[in-house]
């Protein structure tokens, strides 16, 4: 019977067999709750997949699932960095959410992680649901800098189609409440030492996400298990969406991708820039016309040849983003 460790480790072998997993300078193991996979089985398939003498391993874990011998188990196997699903420090709000974890759990859990050799970790967050007061965030937030984290990310609250959430309209967040949250976050993790260095991420210096940052530099990566998804050589393209349709190419050695596109090279070069705008980098100058610039002047920074936004800019991002042009 082939497992789903085995079929994650099928897809592994056939990618390495085509020429699509050189030395990896960055796994990340997410979308879900990894650390609820037994520690040995993780490892097994980390230590299927070749990695740069100093490769960044992330494992996003659930407060609630951590313990002294997985971190050791991680460790063991070459995992150097750990984020946590906080999403909120205090119980109605996460009640909300539907989230079950305890905080007194993410305290143990930073407890452990350190005690077990990880300097580099995250602390993630939501914010802005429907429940949650400003009072609630900022204690959120000032909780979390007590923990003295390396890395934070903070993420507004999004409807999804078909969720519990998208049913409830009471339950949608606000977009005002969401933007004075965002501020006092920004206000407070930075006057804490970690600078903003994209618009949902805060870090200490030289403790910025690498992965993150392959991302946003559109770089190439390879997305391993279901429904997860890659890009390459300029094709993009995304695996078989049910745990059981994964399993059963494996089984039979069918494909694992379910669709794929390439984008032309204008839309490419747009998407570059519309990547770059979120983070402190920015765009090249010429990304905007001189009457953008003038008009959307208070929420940049015009600096050295390069536009990058302010804390206001973030919040209208996507407000920049669709004026941007190609600067080559």
């Amino acid at each position: 019977m082939v497992s789903h460790t085995d079929a994650t480790i099928a897809h592994l072998s056939r990618a390495q067999q085509v020429g699509e997993l050189p030395a990896a300078a960055s796994v990340f193991f997410g979308g879900g709750t990894p650390s609820r996979l037994p520690g040995h089985e993780l490892a097994r398939i980390l230590g299927t997949i070749p990695r740069t003498a100093d490769a960044e391993v992330t494992v996003e874990c659930n407060p609630d699932t951590v313990s002294a011998e997985l971190f050791s188990t991680y460790r063991a196997a070459g995992v150097t960095r750990i984020s946590f699903g906080v999403q909120s420090m205090v119980t109605s709000v996460l009640a909300a959410l539907g989230r079950r974890h305890n905080p007194e759990n993410v305290r143990v859990g930073v407890e452990l992680a350190r005690a077990a050799g990880f300097a580099s970790f995250n602390l993630d967050l939501i914010y802005g649901g429907a429940r949650e007061s400003i009072a609630d965030w900022t204690s959120t937030i000032e909780q979390v800098i007590e923990l003295d984290p390396p890395h934070v990310s903070a993420y507004g609250l999004t409807v999804e189609a078909g969720t519990p959430l998208a049913d409830d309209a009471t339950r949608w967040p606000d977009d005002d409440d969401q933007a004075d949250k965002y501020l006092i976050a920004e206000e407070k993790l930075g006057a804490a030492g970690l600078a903003n260095y994209e618009i949902s991420n805060w870090a200490r210096p030289g403790f910025e996400c690498r992965h993150n940052w392959l991302y946003w530099m559109q770089g190439e990566y390879l997305g391993v298990g279901c429904a997860a998804h890659s890009h390459w050589n300029g094709r993009r393209f995304w695996n078989l969406r049910t745990p059981d349709r994964y399993v059963e190419a494996a089984r039979q050695g069918l494909s694992f991708e379910a669709a794929d596109e390439t984008l032309a090279a204008p839309a490419r070069e747009i998407e570059r820039l519309q990547l770059l705008l979120r983070t402190r980098i920015g765009v090249p100058e010429g990304a905007l016309s001189a009457a953008d610039q003038d008009e959307l002047s208070e929420l940049l920074i015009v600096n050295d040849g390069r536009i990058s936004l302010n804390a206001a800019g973030r919040l209208l991002a996507n407000e920049v983003a669709v004026r941007l042009r190609s600067a080559g």
